[in-house]
């Protein structure tokens, strides 16, 4: 079963069990996937698809501290919900001791050795934790390193 097929399915289990967070996030989701079709004129794939849900989780990721700021702790709970619904459509996580593990190995690979070659090791580590890890987290391994 594709992953697309996947999220359909799940949207109707969603709906059938009256869990209208759940349906909510994976709607969500699926409309982000058909926009992008739409707009491009393509048909995705797993890895697409995966790219998309990355983005909606960084979304509602970088939308939570407002949410707190302003004292919306209903929908601080409501996107933490929704975060865990699409983090099941994505590969597995990579904890903090193996991105730091993989941006050892891209700092040892490039020769990079100043806070000017951030934007050669994020290029190369990138690709390689692709929907695995969120980018601020690993621009933040490698200031660690570099800066």
């Amino acid at each position: 079963m594709s992953l697309k097929e996947r999220l359909l399915e799940d949207m109707k289990a969603a709906m059938r069990d009256k869990d209208s967070i759940r349906k909510n996030a994976i709607q969500m989701a699926r409309a982000a996937v058909l926009q992008v079709e739409k707009d491009n004129r393509v048909t995705l794939d797993d890895d697409g698809i995966i790219e998309i849900i990355a983005k909606e989780v960084k979304k509602r990721r970088d939308s939570m501290p407002d949410f707190e700021k302003s004292g919306r702790q209903d929908l601080v709970d409501g996107l933490k919900v929704e975060i865990d619904v699409l983090l099941q459509y994505l590969p597995q996580q990579l904890t903090e001791v193996e991105l730091e593990a993989i941006v050892k190995d891209a700092i040892q690979d490039t020769g990079a050795s100043s806070a000017k070659d951030i934007g050669r090791i994020m290029q190369s580590v990138l690709p390689k934790v692709k929907g695995r890890a969120d980018g601020k987290i690993i621009n933040q391994i490698v200031k660690k390193y570099l800066g």
